[in-house]
């Protein structure tokens, strides 16, 4: 797909890794999805890994074999890792650089106040990785793989890092950036089966190396310029959001024509030369999550400062929140003044909440008085919302209208809150709350997730755009 830059040889990108006699020591940055799944999972292969964070409780977690997120397979993995002596945690950057072989970077890069990208998590672990590279004499990789805007790597990060070592990025010590392509929810799987593997490396020598981690689950990388690598992340996640757009709307068009949209897509999704992937082209709730949003914001940002006009992108964010309004409008029709909510996080299998969009549906109910009970499998009133919290301060308003109110709306038996409400909004396809619309009997029941391949036909159930 991408010739190798700067005129690589290709028996470089071959060549046996002659950084340790070993497979290379990693230390990762950034213990979240990314950062814990890498580690677990290069753990796996091998590779003595050590998760670094500032989160004392994420920090214990990896250290215990414990995992500090829901993510299936993930806290067998770790406790694997850490039992063979392959897995380690610390807060101390620094000394995890002058211990290891290769960093990961998987900070956070949330959406900054002006819909830009917020670099400062990057700033913070640049120049700790720097302090560290100071200290150290043998050749070291950076790979970045946070989501950031093209040039952010090489014009960013590395200036950082070469300042604070004294040493010369491409010849002292490596940079790559190596975007991820996991899925909340089965982020494993995907590792260990990749869609594709791209690294941007801008001298044979890291790719090389980054190339060499890799092939035990993928052969064939795709190695091209770090600008490319980091435009490519932005464009995969603008054309999934895209995809779900698009999906919507359709659904909106067919439904007052009584036209199946499930049909529709069925047939549009069966061209897989011109049409692509069936991924995300089904009518459903709107986007979310920690990606999605922030990079369409992202991207429209870049478009914005460099004057050019991109219709589809920019109104990608309006046509959501216009999904979601009708999401909300199709509850307030029922005039219920209790409803249930099942499922909350922003796709089933994680208890990640970050611009999750049925938060601003409830939160829009809770501020007109209507009482709101909730379920999700993977959420209880105990967990966690600080970390969320922070990470979108500038990007959802749900959440944050919810902060203090969340806890006390959850419950953990499902029973209180599909009986006594008046209405049921289902937000996740899952054998438990299909098994509970069918016994609704004629409390409304609106569906955003189309919790059936056949949609029910009840006189009580409303498919979003279906």
């Amino acid at each position: 797909m991408f010739d190798i830059p700067l005129n690589f040889p290709q028996d470089t990108l071959q060549a046996p890794l002659r950084l340790v006699d070993e497979k290379p020591s990693i230390s990762v940055v950034g213990l979240g999805y990314v950062g814990a799944v890498s580690t677990a999972c290069l753990s796996s292969l091998g590779h003595r890994v050590v998760g670094v964070d500032i989160d004392p409780g994420k920090v214990a977690c990896i250290a215990a074999g414990r995992s500090p997120i829901h993510e299936q397979d993930l806290e067998r993995l770790l406790g694997e890792g850490v039992e063979d002596g392959l897995v380690s945690a610390t807060d101390d950057l620094e000394q995890a650089v002058i211990d290891t072989d290769i960093t990961f970077v998987s900070v956070g890069t949330p959406t900054a106040a002006d819909g830009g990208c917020d670099h400062s998590y990057i700033d913070a672990a640049a120049r700790a990785i720097g302090a560290g590279l100071k200290r150290k004499q043998s050749f070291h990789v950076v790979v970045m793989r946070c989501s950031i805007p093209p040039g952010v790597t090489m014009d960013f990060m590395a200036p950082i890092i070469e300042e604070v070592s004294g040493l010369t990025a491409g010849e002292d010590f490596g940079v790559c950036f190596n975007p991820e392509f996991l899925r909340e929810g089965v982020a494993v799987e995907d590792f260990y089966a990749p869609p594709k593997t791209v690294i941007g490396a801008n001298d044979a020598r890291s790719a090389a190396v980054l190339s060499r981690i890799y092939e035990a689950v993928d052969e064939n990388p795709i190695v091209t310029t770090v600008e490319t690598a980091e435009m490519v992340k932005y464009i995969d996640n603008v054309w999934h959001a895209t995809k779900v757009c698009f999906a919507n709307e359709v659904g909106r068009l067919c439904k007052p024509l009584g036209v199946d949209s499930h049909d529709v897509m069925d047939v549009f999704v069966q061209d897989t030369k011109l049409n692509l992937s069936p991924y995300y082209l089904k009518p459903g709730f709107a986007y979310g999550g920690s990606c999605l949003p922030k990079e369409v914001r992202a991207v429209a940002h870049i478009a914005e400062q460099q004057g050019v006009d991109l219709p589809l992108i920019q109104s990608l964010g309006a046509s959501n929140e216009t999904h979601i309004d009708a999401a909300l409008q199709m509850v307030r029709d029922t005039g219920a003044k209790k409803v249930g909510v099942l499922g909350l996080a922003f796709k089933p299998g994680t208890d990640d909440l970050r611009e999750s969009p049925i938060l601003e549906v409830v939160a829009a109910l809770n501020a007109e008085g209507v009482e709101v009970v909730i379920h999700d499998p993977a959420i209880t009133p105990e967990t966690p919302l600080a970390g969320q919290l922070a990470y979108v301060r500038h990007g959802s308003p749900g959440l944050q209208a919810l902060a203090k109110d969340l806890p006390g709306m959850m419950r953990a038996d499902l029973d209180e809150v599909t009986e006594g409400v008046e209405a049921m909004i289902v937000t996740h396809a899952n054998p438990t709350y299909r098994a509970a619309v069918e016994t609704a009997g004629d409390t409304p029941v609106i569906d955003v997730a189309r919790i059936a391949s056949a949609a029910p036909t009840g006189a009580n159930y409303q498919g979003i755009g279906w």
